[in-house]
């Protein structure tokens, strides 16, 4: 994607333009990163890796267990007395960490977080707190040694995930807890001493209270790791959610979305966890679980990116200690991407335009990128409170840009267009980080406020009726009933209209769920099928030749459970 530009500059700035009909100044500029952690916020792109003994059994790390402690909440399927002696055959001989940190790297990874020890207790290192752990397996290595050594040796950054949780032990939040908490710190002092640097801490949480002693705790962490980065659900309590920047516990230095890209924010850091699987599973599901596609991979780097936060991408090896095939395949082709483009990621703030239908922005010095992951032949921008003064199309083709104080017009030729990412780099005469971020003005769905009818709806209750998903707001949805794994959502649209593009948003915690659909416009007396899908994920935009209809559907025929949309939308051409 890239070469020459054309460039036309209509300029008519004055000093009084208005940022988004705020005068120029009046908010803030992306707040500066802190110094110890400025190489993570300009690497932007981590790998998680989720493993351990469960994925001989295909199933969720830890969740899949069955509850033998009523204050944790895990529910699994696998009965306790099998899943806590799955390790009696785990011998993943094939598990090389040079291996692993070679494909990062072949990624464009900047730094890997392994998971030492999730809530099912068993700890991947040679403890001598707890002796479930790998050294009493088959394999009887130290994976979390070996891992260490190989990341140091090819200067990637190292995090270690850690559950400050364990749902197998009895001690867990009984009145022994204090006793636990002298051993959980206990294991975090043996990971934090032997293997030389830990850049990264990545606490979890589960929902329920967090008795951690968290003062002593983090004290901890400070003393035997001072350069250390640690994320924030340590804190994490009953009435938070990780993803929130409201959550940011002190001395918690990022806070977490999970399964969904974080929204704008250049004041607090933040990341995203995100999976490759296709089911968005994070142990190993087996080879039927599948991938997720290039385009949905390369959308979370960038949109993460653009909002001003990272991406931590989460793999999940086989048994054997290999990463798939597949999951190696994708990484392989997003790091040949950021071979090409990565000046456009690596090192950017978000903005100055918030990320919206158009894309997103990044920005670095004086250069501004434009991420067009939705490229039209013509583009208009808030007005830039700056020259532009070069300009070039990444992706090669041609562009054309002119500025006003009304606007930012970017019109890009057909040749010019790539359907993923269509990159446009802008040379300003000043800094782009001086530039407080724009909202970028969306074109109006022309589903808004449609006559909405759903074939079931959660417990019959309107806080959850079919017209909650067209009613604009991102604090309401359309939900239906456990066990639901069919349904359809009809829209009235008062009038036919035509449209080329429709949006789908699945609510956070529920991304997962829609595996199959279709979108039907009633035609000729009957439902015809414009669109088929699957994995709706957190967001979809569906492309289509123009459709003429004045009652459209949205039909799932299959759901892992109770099915539930945040908003449907419906756009015309732009």
């Amino acid at each position: 994607m890239r070469p020459s530009f054309k460039l036309h500059l209509r300029l008519a700035l004055s000093l009084a333009v208005l940022v988004g009909g705020v005068a120029f100044g009046a908010e803030p500029g992306p707040a500066p990163i802190p110094a110890r952690l400025e190489w993570w916020a300009e690497a932007r792109f981590g790998m998680f890796i989720h493993w351990g003994p469960v994925s001989l059994k295909e199933t969720e790390i830890s969740w899949s267990r069955a509850n033998t402690n009523t204050n944790c909440p895990n529910r699994g399927e696998i009965p306790a007395e099998v899943y806590d002696n799955l390790y009696r055959r785990f011998d993943p001989t094939n598990f090389d960490a040079a291996a692993w940190v070679s494909l990062a790297q072949a990624a464009g990874v900047k730094y890997m977080v392994l998971t030492a020890k999730h809530a099912d207790g068993f700890l991947l290192w040679d403890s001598k707190v707890d002796d479930y752990n790998i050294m009493h397996s088959p394999f009887h290595r130290d994976v979390c040694g070996e891992l260490a050594r190989a990341a140091h040796a090819a200067g990637m950054r190292l995090g270690w995930y850690f559950s400050p949780m364990d749902w197998r032990d009895p001690d867990c939040r009984s009145p022994h807890n204090d006793r636990f908490v002298r051993k959980m710190q206990a294991e975090l002092t043996e990971l934090l001493t032997r293997y030389g640097r830990i850049d990264l801490l990545w606490f979890d949480c589960d929902g329920r209270q967090a008795p951690w002693d968290q003062a002593r705790t983090y004290a901890l962490v400070k003393k035997l790791q001072p350069g250390i980065i640690i994320n924030n659900r340590l804190d994490m309590g009953t009435d938070d959610n990780p993803g929130l920047a409201r959550n940011l516990h002190q001395p918690g230095d990022y806070f977490t979305p999970e399964q969904w890209v974080g929204g704008y924010d250049d004041q607090n850091p933040w990341e995203s966890c995100m999976t490759i699987s296709r089911r968005g599973q994070w142990a190993w599901g087996g080879h039927s679980d599948g991938v997720k596609t290039f385009s949905q991979l390369l959308e979370m780097v960038v949109r993460c990116a653009g909002g001003d936060g990272n991406v931590l991408l989460n793999v999940g090896p086989m048994p054997t200690g290999e990463i798939a095939p597949e999951q190696a395949a994708r990484l392989r082709e997003i790091g040949a991407w950021m071979a090409q483009y990565s000046q456009s990621v690596y090192g950017t703030r978000g903005g100055p335009f918030k990320p919206g239908d158009y894309g997103v922005s990044t920005r670095k010095g004086k250069t501004i990128y434009l991420h067009l992951t939705e490229p039209s032949g013509v583009l208009k921008l808030p007005p830039l409170p700056a020259k532009v003064v070069a300009c070039r199309l990444l992706t090669g083709g041609q562009a054309e840009v002119s500025q006003s104080a009304a606007d930012l017009t970017v019109s890009l030729q057909p040749a010019g267009r790539v359907p993923q990412d269509t990159i446009v780099e802008m040379e300003l005469d000043r800094s782009a980080l001086d530039i407080p971020a724009m909202e970028v003005p969306e074109p109006v769905s022309l589903a808004l406020h449609a006559k909405a009818t759903a074939s079931n709806v959660y417990q019959g209750e309107a806080e959850f009726a079919a017209d909650k998903a067209v009613d604009g707001r991102d604090d309401t949805r359309w939900a239906t009933d456990t066990g639901v794994h069919s349904a359809w959502l009809e829209l009235d649209l008062g009038r036919p209209q035509t449209f080329s593009r429709a949006r789908l948003r699945q609510a956070y915690g529920e991304q997962q769920r829609v595996r199959r659909f279709a979108l039907e416009a009633w035609t000729n007396g009957q439902w015809e099928a414009f669109y088929h899908g699957q994995d709706l994920g957190e967001r979809l935009v569906a492309k289509f030749p123009a459709v003429t209809a004045q009652r459209v559907r949205l039909l799932i025929t299959e759901a892992t459970d109770g099915p539930t949309i945040w908003e449907f939308e419906l756009f015309g051409d732009r």
